[in-house]
């Protein structure tokens, strides 16, 4: 039977008493704590830290909440706050785990939402050249972990300069990401927009999201599909299958608890949503994937 709750972690994954506070910052590498788990890493949650894993050689079989992908070295993951993730490794697998509070990356990029937006989602980086090399990114990891580890003075302003190179440079390699190829202030109103639908309490209608933003539903479906390519309706309806996906694989509850976890009135109600989207109703889904 599998828990409840899906394992949320405050700080590094398998540590349940760690409380770590907003100025976190961390570096290890991959098959320090790997090998502890027989390389094979849980899908969980950490709450309030991004992370990135620099994976040098090897293949890792990436788990998300909705599906697995199995990718070979070289290759970055980028994971933001509340995002389900997982990994199993191969045992020849080398590389760096950055942890970082999301406070300092936040103060860091307050005034580049650009460079902030681009993290808002998972990333996998593995397409490389020349100018925007894999060696690149490697050799500013090396530098941080002398820093992180070091005892150099002024070492916390040195830190932030080099934490600024190396997101710029993780930035520049996603910029062909849809959230780059738009203006800050679509970004900034799509964020909010994605803020609001992941933090609903009660049913909402669009021209409800959209009157909180302070735009009209016609200005806010048009930055939908400018930015994601998708209606403002579907991506609400997106996110709940989503959030059913990941409740019927990594919990226990109930179809029926499911149900009332995501606001819907009725079992039946949700199981036809989420016939209609998926294919199969919520049991058969849970029980294929199983």
């Amino acid at each position: 039977m599998k828990p409840n709750t899906i394992p949320n972690y405050d700080g590094l994954y398998g540590d349940l008493s760690a409380r770590h506070s907003g100025e976190y910052i961390f570096l290890e590498l991959i098959a320090t704590r790997s090998q502890t788990f027989d390389w094979n890493i849980q899908p969980h949650i950490h709450t309030h830290l991004y992370q990135v894993f620099i994976i040098e050689k090897g293949e890792v079989a990436f788990q998300e909440a909705t599906q697995t992908r199995h990718i070979m070295a070289p290759c970055i993951f980028l994971i933001p706050p509340i995002q389900l993730h997982g990994f199993t490794y191969t045992p020849d697998v080398s590389g760096y785990i950055l942890t970082i509070s999301e406070n300092i990356v936040e103060d860091t990029f307050r005034t580049s939402k650009d460079i902030f937006q681009t993290f808002e989602k998972i990333q996998i980086l593995n397409r490389f050249d020349d100018e925007l090399s894999f060696d690149g990114i490697l050799d500013l990891t090396k530098i941080l972990e002398k820093e992180i580890f070091g005892e150099q003075s002024e070492r916390k302003a040195m830190l932030n300069a080099y934490l600024i190179q190396f997101f710029i440079q993780l930035h520049r390699l996603a910029k062909h990401d849809a959230f780059a190829k738009s203006d800050s202030r679509t970004l900034g109103y799509f964020r909010q927009f994605q803020k609001s639908i992941r933090e609903l309490s009660v049913t909402k209608s669009i021209a409800e999201f959209a009157d909180e933003l302070n735009i009209t539903p016609v200005h806010l479906n048009r930055i939908c599909r400018e930015v994601a390519g998708k209606s403002p309706l579907e991506l609400v309806h997106q996110n709940t299958i989503n959030e059913a996906q990941k409740y019927l694989l990594h919990t226990s509850y109930s179809v029926s608890e499911i149900s009332y976890l995501l606001q819907f009135e009725y079992p039946n109600y949700f199981a036809r949503f989420f016939k209609k989207r998926v294919g199969v109703v919520p049991n058969e889904y849970r029980r294929q994937r199983r």
